[in-house]
């Protein structure tokens, strides 16, 4: 038997044109789905070691969520859910070979579609990231009005955006095909959009991740993964973020409003604490920054766009010695401290293990475009036309130094 990467029905109604190609080819090149082998539960390398499994991780409105864990044979594992396409661990090797988990995340799968707070640990966000100034843009003459889930504008898709998705699942050679079709007026943006989201552990410690999306109307298209990472342990918390030295490949930033809205201004980094070209150890910088913490799109130095490995950021936790590196096609970098975790004095979250997590308690490196672009005539185009590919891979590199 043969399945889709996309729902067959629901693509049959809206994407007509791919689905003849699909029949006819067995690959449509307008909207990267392919037909494949189904279904593939595992993966083996040559010594017989699993590279990827999967297992059932409970359910959502009946539905049944698996838990996928891709491996490789440096030691290091990341498990990903078919719930919001969400990464909920991250485990790899300090200098001394001890394994830790170094991304925030929840024990269960209620955890993450609870309403009552909604961190995004680890999610793939669309339709769009970040925020849209009033909930509404212009497109083609005709005004369009969204969810409004951040006081009076739209954030990361909305109330139940791409995160809140059940996404279909497919294993491709050593690769986890994650797939939704997101129907036209979703969270009140037009057109179907066609998504996938690939992940890839490589021997060397890269987690590849590509997200593609093809559209049947114009709109636009800004994903992001969302993960909150700590290279000292997801139970680290800020004693041991603020000792993180992180490096930045930005000259600019995007300036923003009081409730993170971009005003079209960018302004150089240059003399500021917003300048992190050269390594800088977190504790020395975070309570100069307005807000509490960064939370702030940087303008990255990337001159092709079509390079998936612009190296974007460096990060480096002394003690354990373990860094991260990211790589990324995109114009954008969001770096946010977790300045809206709950503070120190409050119950905070109940995390994995049992593990509480607080303000600053970790950092995220969200690759993406500019903030409100849709409104914003000076920024990065983001609008995705029919027939037009978006593309957007970031690479997130683990590691250690002596």
């Amino acid at each position: 038997m043969a399945i889709i990467l996309f729902p067959l029905k629901r693509t049959l109604a809206s994407v007509r044109a791919c689905v003849r190609a699909l029949y006819k080819y067995k690959y449509c090149n307008r909207c990267f789905v392919h037909i494949i082998s189904a279904p593939i539960r595992s993966i083996m390398d040559s010594n017989g070691e699993q590279l990827i499994s999967c297992t059932k991780w409970g359910s959502v409105d009946g539905q049944s969520i698996e838990k996928y864990t891709l491996k490789n044979n440096a030691g290091q594992e990341v498990d990903i859910v078919t719930y919001g396409a969400t990464i909920t661990s991250i485990r790899t090797p300090d200098k001394d070979g001890r394994i830790a988990d170094v991304v925030l995340g929840f024990d269960k799968v209620e955890d993450y579609s609870s309403t009552v707070y909604k961190p995004y640990f680890g999610a793939t966000i669309g339709r769009v990231a970040n925020r849209i100034k009033n909930g509404e843009f212009t497109l083609n003459g005709k005004k369009y009005h969204l969810a409004k889930n951040a006081g009076q504008n739209s954030l990361h898709g909305g109330f139940k955006g791409w995160s809140s998705k059940i996404w279909n699942a497919a294993i491709q050679r050593n690769q986890l095909v994650l797939s939704l079709l997101s129907e036209d007026g979703d969270e009140g943006y037009p057109g179907d959009a066609i998504a996938s989201v690939t992940f890839q552990l490589t021997i060397d410690g890269e987690l590849r991740i590509e997200m593609k999306v093809f559209v049947t109307k114009a709109t636009p298209i800004n994903l992001t993964n969302h993960s909150y990472f700590n290279l000292a342990g997801h139970n680290g918390n800020a004693s041991e973020l603020y000792k993180h030295q992180f490096t930045l490949n930005a000259d600019h930033w995007t300036v923003t409003d009081t409730e993170s809205i971009p005003t079209g201004e960018i302004r150089s980094v240059l003399g500021t604490v917003m300048d992190l070209r050269n390594s800088t150890i977190l504790g020395d910088v975070i309570d100069k920054v307005p807000g509490g913490g960064y939370d702030y799109n940087f303008c990255l130095r990337v001159n092709d766009t079509a390079n998936e490995r612009n190296l974007v950021a460096k990060v480096l936790h002394p003690t354990s010695g373990r860094y991260l590196q990211v790589f990324s096609n995109q114009p954008g970098l969001q770096f946010y401290t977790a300045n809206f975790l709950p503070e120190r004095e409050t119950p905070g979250i109940r995390g994995k293990n049992g593990t509480t997590y607080f303000k600053h308690g970790a950092f995220c490196l969200e690759t993406q475009n500019y903030p409100d672009a849709v409104n914003q005539e000076n920024f990065p185009n983001s609008i995705l036309e029919p027939g037009q590919l978006y593309r957007h891979t970031v690479i997130y590199k683990f590691g250690v130094v002596a």
